[in-house]
């Protein structure tokens, strides 16, 4: 599991991942924004998939949002509960995570590839 932005990731993914964060983000900012100030975490993450995935809770369908990816949002424990983090590597995600006020944690999952994807935030 990659934790920088993938050049594969990139080149396949990142039109329609732009184009969906364009019409969502000021969702996707707010639940992040939410998740850290009732103390659930410090490490959001938006799990992202075309299809149905176990990982995290659905935010955004994306039948309702109009958007060519479905959105959940977990944070980082249920990654290492999952073993998709191994613990020893905890430190190095935390480390390596981007601010959470100007980046979204999204973790691209669609068939065989998964990998983390951080976007920036538009500017207010």
């Amino acid at each position: 599991m990659r934790d920088e932005n993938d050049p594969e990731l990139n080149g396949k993914y990142l039109g329609t991942i732009s184009s969906d964060f364009v019409k969502i983000c000021d969702t996707l900012k707010e639940a992040s924004y939410q998740v850290r100030s009732r103390k659930f975490s410090d490490y959001p993450i938006f799990p992202i998939s075309k299809v149905a995935q176990p990982i995290g809770q659905l935010l955004l369908d994306q039948q309702q949002a109009k958007t060519v990816w479905n959105y959940y949002i977990t944070y980082v424990d249920e990654f290492v509960q999952r073993k998709l983090i191994k613990e020893d590597a905890l430190e190095h995600f935390k480390s390596t995570y981007k601010d959470p006020d100007e980046y979204c944690c999204l973790f691209v999952v669609d068939e065989e590839f998964t990998s983390f994807l951080y976007i920036p935030y538009p500017n207010d």
